[in-house]
């Protein structure tokens, strides 16, 4: 449910409403006086009594139409909305209070009541990534902990050759590597999302760190003979975090080789004004289709291409925080079977300086 930005009619009283309310109690107390007149004082003597007898009268029908309309405006429509948060405190987030009038008729009620729907609609939300984010942890927490497990006690087996042993103990270590850069990337992402992390922001060569980061991956571009073409600036200068900025190219660089089948391309361009240094990574893999690319960057997302290589799902949510943490943006275009291009945009505060 969306919550209109325009300006709401909320329905109130009026002046004039006032105005006839007033009117009409003062045509009724003026009754008497109009059919009998005020010439007798015998008379009013007489019938003050049945005069007082008639304003309670009115007076009391005068109460329970306001108690009336006090309940059907007010106290029902408070009763609902108590009932619900009551039901929501138990846990049940599918709980919907129905508004009490259209929308070109809303009083203040129908706004908390929209309010109150909005709360609801977000708690639902946060309790289903809470226990999406509770199932994915222990997933990808359990599947090392159980090789690392394994392997261990297949070493206790006396007869193991060297070779063996060796190879089990590679393994373990692996797991026990993959598990370090899980609660890592847990941490690092926790602290980002909380805004608990400070950034180390300095003036830096972006065209000769990125240039470094592919140079990196030297060896995993050779095991798959992925041919890689770079076309940078000479020298790029920004205003940022530049440990930071490594994990951002270290992440989408490791899924475009992750991706890309041996003999494939991977190419990165860079180009820069003065407002913004634009990078844009593309490689020949095996791309995504729509429902794939709209969630790569939530925590834990794999596609079910991806569960059959390495990886936990964080790199690129830690990645895009990253880069929004520097007020920049990233995004995707991919396509099955074709490739993906990932596109990083950051701008700075301070004038970037090209030489």
């Amino acid at each position: 449910m969306k919550r209109r930005n325009e300006k709401v009619a909320i329905r109130r009283m009026s002046v004039k409403g006032y105005i006839a309310t007033l009117a009409a109690l003062l045509i009724f107390g003026s009754l008497p006086v109009i059919m009998y007149g005020v010439s007798s004082i015998t008379y009013w003597k007489s019938f003050g009594i049945w005069y007082v007898i008639y304003w309670s009268i009115l007076s009391a029908l005068f109460c329970m139409f306001v108690s009336y309309q006090k309940y059907r405006r007010f106290d029902k429509p408070l009763h609902k909305l108590s009932d619900a948060a009551e039901r929501v405190a138990k846990g049940d987030f599918s709980v919907y209070v129905e508004p009490e009038h259209t929308p070109d008729k809303e009083d203040y009620v129908d706004i908390m009541i929209h309010d109150f729907n909005k709360m609801v609609e977000a708690l639902g939300s946060l309790e289903t990534l809470k226990g999406d984010f509770i199932a994915n942890v222990s997933h990808e927490f359990k599947t090392p902990l159980s090789v690392i497990e394994s392997y261990a006690e297949a070493l206790e087996n006396e007869n193991l050759s060297i070779e063996k042993r060796r190879e089990y103990i590679e393994i373990i270590k692996s797991s026990s590597q993959k598990l370090s850069s899980l609660v890592t990337n847990i941490l690092k992402l926790n602290k980002i999302e909380n805004q608990v992390i400070h950034l180390n922001n300095e003036s830096f060569d972006l065209c000769s760190h990125l240039a470094a980061c592919i140079i990196s991956f030297e060896d995993k571009f050779g095991e798959k003979d992925i041919e890689v073409v770079v076309n940078i600036e000479d020298k790029a200068t920004i205003y940022a975090d530049r440990s930071m900025i490594e994990i951002v190219w270290n992440n989408i660089i490791s899924n475009a080789v992750k991706f890309t089948e041996p003999g494939g391309k991977i190419n990165v361009n860079q180009i820069s004004d003065e407002n913004a240094v634009i990078v844009t990574i593309e490689d020949t893999g095996q791309g995504m289709e729509n429902g794939v690319s709209t969630h790569i960057f939530d925590k834990f997302y794999q596609s079910d291409l991806s569960h059959s290589s390495s990886g936990n799902g964080l790199g690129l949510a830690l990645a895009k925080n990253i880069v929004e943490l520097h007020g920049g943006e990233i995004s995707v275009v991919s396509e099955h079977g074709v490739g993906s291009v990932f596109k990083v945009v950051l701008y700075s505060n301070d004038p970037l300086v090209d030489e």
